[in-house]
């Protein structure tokens, strides 16, 4: 039986977080491979991983579902690290208005994002109001466009905007609208969170408690 070297590793991770968004539902193998876009052999081997560390089980109808999504999500989010695993390009706004700032991101139409972190949780689950913006972008060419339409200065260190180069595209799976701002789903919100300096782990008990929320109802 072929087993996952790492359930967490960046195209694991696609497997979990669709298990995870979707935690009400059963799945195939088939279903999870298409819907996480990796090959079926991959997705058979972190299934087969998971059930055997006990987070997926096979219900009467064969298919997978987790047995404990917090469980789950919990060590996933343990072994993820936002700062070390992410490229980031930093800058500064001299807009001191975060609101007057999103008016401006809700202006860009044709490029792919999503907030993050502190931002994201300020607009999912208002909490902690962040002194730095953090969204991911698409690819790195975007940042120069990005920069202009947001009338950013460059900084050689600090920064209160930071565009991020995400460590697999899979984060952008889930991506919600929230007051016309696009945000990261909250299972990636929680797992961004969890190991972020500057109360970040406050925000993410926030953001989980949410989640609990919507897998009980």
């Amino acid at each position: 039986m072929r087993l996952a070297k790492n359930i967490f590793s960046p195209k694991a991770s696609r497997i979990i977080r669709v298990l995870l968004i979707h935690a009400k539902e059963g799945w195939t193998v088939e279903g999870l491979s298409k819907e996480a876009g990796v090959s079926l052999g991959f997705t058979h081997a972190v299934v087969m991983s998971l059930i055997q560390q006990g987070h997926v089980y096979r219900d009467n109808s064969y298919k997978l579902r987790v047995s404990d999504p917090v469980r789950l999500i919990q060590r996933w989010a343990a072994y993820h690290n936002y700062v070390t695993m992410n490229v980031f390009f930093r800058y500064h706004t001299f807009e001191r208005n975060i609101e007057a700032f999103f008016s401006s991101i809700r202006k860009v139409k044709n490029l792919k994002y999503a907030l993050t972190v502190l931002a994201g949780a300020h607009v999912v689950a208002p909490y902690v109001r962040p002194t730095t913006v953090h969204f991911y972008i698409k690819k790195a060419k975007d940042v120069e466009t990005w920069v202009k339409l947001l009338d950013l200065r460059p900084v050689e260190t600090g920064g209160n905007v930071s565009m991020v180069l995400p460590y697999d595209e899979g984060v952008f799976y889930g991506v919600s609208r929230v007051n016309g701002l696009k945000v990261v789903s909250k299972v990636q919100l929680y797992v961004d969170l969890f190991n972020y300096p500057a109360r970040g782990e406050e925000a993410a008990e926030v953001v989980l408690k949410a989640l609990e929320e919507e897998w009980k109802s």
